[in-house]
């Protein structure tokens, strides 16, 4: 258990599940690291055969799991060593925290509907294209949602709803997303559609539902541009209260259908443990949460300290967490709607110092302009979560460019088995007698300039 000024967090064991460390001797025939991890893959031994990803029909079709046909402790040895090339400078990159059962992790589930040849098909965007790859079953996508998608396409077919044809835009039907709480069982359908017109609506729902009456909300979603964007701006409910909720680390979050939840719930439980025991919270800190979201990692985080900030520029992602706030009876925690750069600056104006900051930018990383707040506002500690290590690695180079902040840990945690992705925390603290503030000279240009750089390690 985590304790916070002596008070108990009811999260188990975050931190099980298969660790590995890549070996970083120079022996015979070892390639020069490079950040894009490019080097010949081990094939998978019989372990991870049968249900393993040799068996993916659209493996190498789709673009998503790139590590087709390759065993888990080779992924995590491939993810290790491209983490150690990238931000091996700043110290020692823990060994990943990979997970017990690395297939069917995937809580949020889309699937886009086209025709070809007068046939309806669904499946997923292959990559880098709008070109449809029809999916009967993939290995990372929860298995209810896709037993719900496959009923879908037949009511489709019976009701004769039209599906959307891109080139024309003509039909109705466009995409179908899935989010289901593993832990609640709660699940959301949301009908991405052309227009608010769906004929047989009712009737479609309340077939829909005699088939998976686990579904507990049904979510009309319009979206009539000609756009690549999968959600429209408008929603109705068609049925149930239009969002899910799910448990995660002790907490209950409300999930609608455009908030940002980790897709991963096992292993989120594993990174945002991880995440808050680097935090060192003694119950006192005040706590800024930027890119917050619904409020996952400051809420959690709030039974170790005095006060919690959670700053968010969605508003629907802030309006989740403040009805999650209240949901779990958590007083010490506000959310504010705001550019998340903006907020700190004023933070700082207004004389209110943070002293933990927890940060969770989207893959590209954070902004010149954020990160320059936050050296003005002067943390005790960062924790930085990053889905991307090439942004990662870039943003630290900026904080610990003037010698005010040093890196202290680097921990990844495996999210994204099958695929090349991995989330990594840092955690970065403040040099002791380190001057308040020294202006750092780097414009935007050098800034991003820096990434480039990154490539040819």
């Amino acid at each position: 258990m985590l304790k916070s000024n002596g008070r108990k967090n009811k999260m188990k064991d975050l931190s099980a599940g298969p660790r590995i460390n890549s070996a970083m001797g120079k022996n015979k025939g070892d390639k020069k690291i490079n950040t894009g991890g490019k080097e010949p893959l081990r094939k998978s031994g019989d372990r991870y055969n049968g249900e393993g990803l040799n068996g993916c029909p659209v493996g190498k079709k789709c673009g998503g799991c790139v590590y087709t046909g390759v065993s888990y402790e080779e992924q995590l040895r491939l993810k290790h060593k491209k983490l150690a090339g990238l931000l091996g400078r700043y110290g020692e990159i823990k060994p990943v925290i990979g997970m017990t059962e690395p297939y069917h992790y995937r809580n949020k589930v889309h699937h886009v509907f086209s025709w070809e040849k007068g046939k309806i098909k669904n499946g997923i965007y292959a990559e880098g294209s709008h070109r449809v790859i029809p999916v009967n079953e993939c290995l990372i996508e929860d298995r209810k949602s896709q037993e719900i998608i496959k009923t879908i396409e037949k009511l489709v077919v019976s009701f004769k709803i039209k599906v959307f044809d891109e080139d024309t835009g003509y039909g109705l039907l466009r995409h179908v997303l899935i989010r289901r709480g593993f832990k609640s069982g709660e699940v959301m359908v949301v009908l991405v559609v052309a227009d608010r017109m769906f004929p047989g609506k009712n009737n479609f729902i309340k077939a829909l539902r005699k088939e998976h009456p686990e579904i507990t909300t049904v979510v009309m979603n319009i979206n009539r541009e000609r756009t690549s964007m999968v959600l429209g701006e408008y929603e109705d409910v068609a049925y149930g209260p239009g969002f899910i909720v799910d448990e995660l680390c002790g907490y209950r979050f409300r999930i609608s259908s455009k908030s940002f939840y980790q897709v991963n719930p096992v292993q989120t439980e594993v990174l945002y443990g991880k995440a808050i025991e680097l935090a060192g919270l003694n119950g006192n800190e005040t706590v800024v949460d930027a890119y917050c979201g619904t409020g996952t990692i400051g809420l959690i985080a709030s039974g170790h300290a005095g006060k919690v900030i959670g700053i968010e520029l969605n508003p629907d992602a802030v309006r989740d967490a403040r009805k999650n706030a209240k949901e779990n009876k958590v007083t010490n925690a506000e959310f504010i709607k705001g550019d998340a750069g903006d907020c700190m600056e004023r933070m700082s104006a207004e004389g209110l110092k943070p002293d933990v900051l927890f940060m969770d930018p989207p893959r590209s990383g954070s902004t010149e302009k954020f990160l320059l707040s936050v050296l003005r506002a002067a943390p005790e500690r960062i924790v930085y979560i990053s889905c991307g290590p090439e942004s990662l690695a870039r943003d630290l180079k900026l904080l610990t460019a003037g010698k005010k902040y040093e890196v202290r840990a680097i921990q990844p945690v495996d999210m994204f088995p099958q695929t090349e992705h991995v989330e990594t925390i840092a955690l970065i603290e403040r040099v002791r007698n380190a001057k308040d503030f020294v202006q750092i000279g780097i414009d935007a240009e050098e800034y991003y300039r820096i990434k480039d750089e990154e490539k040819t390690i």
